[in-house]
């Protein structure tokens, strides 16, 4: 029986050495579903987007207002002048996004994961962000300015946010 085994590994060993399995990597770049500065202004008002990935681009002053944007992927992209009122990207990724003078107001981004974005002059009255992650400086900016609740759910900004 131990011959047997013995055998059977030294053969696969042999078959593995012999025929390596070929690695594949994937990175986000390889993901993008859209590329180049032709979204610039775009306008996705009332879309549904639903998981959609914008990865390394330039989406200055695009119009996302009331779109369904849930398990959707910003990934280092530019969300300068952005417009999201009342979008819901609840359960999305924004990683290493810049939201620049950005309205966020009665947005739902709840469960959204907001690692190493930064908001800088955004509106977030009315913005749900129940168990968004976020940096802690980042939260900070934001406590300073929160208000309203979200008219969706009915959640208080501040409340969703933490703020003391």
């Amino acid at each position: 029986m131990k011959y047997w085994q013995l055998l059977a590994s030294f053969v696969l060993a042999m078959v593995l050495f012999l025929f390596p399995l070929s690695a594949q990597a994937a990175s986000s770049s390889s993901i993008t579903r859209s590329a180049g500065d032709e979204l610039k202004g775009k306008d996705y008002s009332g879309q549904n987007l639903i998981g959609t990935e914008f990865t390394n681009v330039n989406l200055d002053n695009a119009n996302f207002t009331n779109a369904d944007l849930r398990g959707g992927v910003f990934n280092g992209t530019v969300l300068q002048g952005v417009n999201l009122h009342g979008a819901d990207f609840s359960n999305g990724i924004a990683y290493l996004a810049k939201f620049r003078g950005a309205d966020l107001s009665g947005a739902i981004l709840t469960d959204a994961m907001m690692l190493r974005s930064t908001f800088d002059d955004v509106d977030i009255t009315g913005a749900d962000f129940t168990n968004a992650v976020l940096d802690g400086p980042q939260v900070k900016k934001l406590c300073a300015q929160a208000s309203g609740v979200n008219p969706k759910t009915g959640v208080d900004t501040r409340e969703s946010l933490g703020c003391k």
